[in-house]
């Protein structure tokens, strides 16, 4: 086996290396839970583009340094805490551009894209993910979508692949935002396989020295580590899950939840969540998640492109930024304040077109309106 020794950027924030036929990237933000900001994205990118075509690597495979997390997700305090709407959109257009491209090149890799997951997996962290071939997750696995409670919006293409998910469990995890283990991530077809932290570094010595690293031979390798899991909570629960999330009316499924809230405490916890989330943010997940079945992963990050860049120039992702991150008072307050106030025509709004001369999200350079 041939090893090529660590590389990184000057925060030593990323680091690949090449052992034998495999990439391999190991996510080293330790103290920010690998959330993800611009320097980490674009190397990213360069990194992907560069393996996609390199003969001498079959596959892909990305880690994390820390026990604690593999990725809370993208750094949405640096973005929200600048003071000016216009700055907040101008690096929004920056690292969603560039963010969104390192989804899109998982999405379409050519080889096996292979992802160890373990503990704290949330936002941005699914999105260099859950869109590869092989998703493995650990027994300490926290994965979860809370960006609504947050003022944004599951991006990163998450309504691609929550969309994906059996019944309405997509739509549950996008607007509610529970925090979900290794079963359950597999019951959602979120995760391809169950292993142990402690086996992390066998699959991948198995990987560093096979001697090709096609799909079947990663899901050999990957499978002689994996442990059959059984239990969570999202079986048991598909059916009631369906029939609240079922429809197309948001205010329809927040009046069913509450009638439903004192059934059980997850239906109690949903009923909370809707009550304390960011009513846009509601509006626009769930106008997500039910226009972009059946969508391209192109048109997906299209569409999450425009909407997340307004949305951090608005009032509520900054807001939730200073209730949740910054202040930590956990009282937001939002503008318009409830679900009801929200129009149709504000989420209109916030997918349409960029005026000319700006900048659309492209899966390469960005494109020109």
């Amino acid at each position: 086996m041939s090893t090529m020794p660590m590389s990184a950027d000057p925060a030593n924030e990323v680091l690949t290396a090449i052992q034998g036929r495999l990439g391999v990237i190991i996510l080293n933000r330790p103290k920010a839970l690998n959330a993800l900001n611009l320097a980490m994205v674009d190397q990213l990118d360069a990194v992907l583009a560069r393996w996609a075509g390199d003969p001498a690597i079959d596959a892909v495979l990305i880690r994390s340094a820390s026990e604690r997390a593999f990725c809370a997700g993208g750094d949405m305090r640096s973005i929200g805490t600048l003071p000016d709407r216009a700055e907040r959109m101008v690096l929004g257009r920056a690292f969603f551009g560039a963010e969104y491209r390192v989804n899109h090149r998982i999405n379409t890799f050519p080889k096996p894209f292979i992802a160890l997951i373990n503990g704290i997996a949330m936002g941005g962290g699914l999105g260099i993910s859950i869109h590869g071939s092989h998703r493995v997750v650990s027994e300490d696995l926290r994965m979860a979508m809370p960006e609504t409670v947050l003022g944004l919006f599951p991006d990163v293409g998450g309504s691609w692949f929550l969309a994906r998910c059996p019944g309405m469990i997509g739509r549950y995890l996008a607007l509610i935002g529970p925090q979900i283990g290794a079963a359950d991530a597999l019951t959602a077809g979120l995760a391809t396989h169950h292993v142990r932290l402690a086996a992390f570094e066998g699959v991948v010595a198995d990987l560093a020295t096979a001697g090709r690293l096609d799909h079947a031979a990663v899901d050999a390798i990957i499978a002689a580590h994996a442990i059959e899991l059984h239990g969570g909570m999202l079986g048991e629960r598909q059916a009631d899950i369906t029939r609240l999330f079922s429809g197309t009316d948001l205010a329809a499924a927040a009046a069913a939840i509450e009638a439903a809230a004192p059934d059980a405490e997850w239906i109690a916890e949903a009923h909370a969540v809707i009550g304390r989330a960011s009513p846009t943010s509601l509006h626009a997940t769930w106008r997500r998640m039910v226009e972009s079945q059946g969508q391209s992963i192109e048109r997906v990050l299209s569409d999450d492109f425009r909407m997340a860049v307004r949305m951090v120039g608005g009032h509520d992702l900054a807001e939730g930024v200073r209730a949740i991150l910054v202040d930590k008072d956990q009282s937001p307050r939002w503008d318009p304040p409830t679900l009801e106030a929200v129009t149709h025509a504000a989420i209109d709004a916030l997918l349409a077109p960029f005026g000319e001369g700006h900048l659309e999200w492209s899966s390469g350079e960005a494109v020109t309106s």
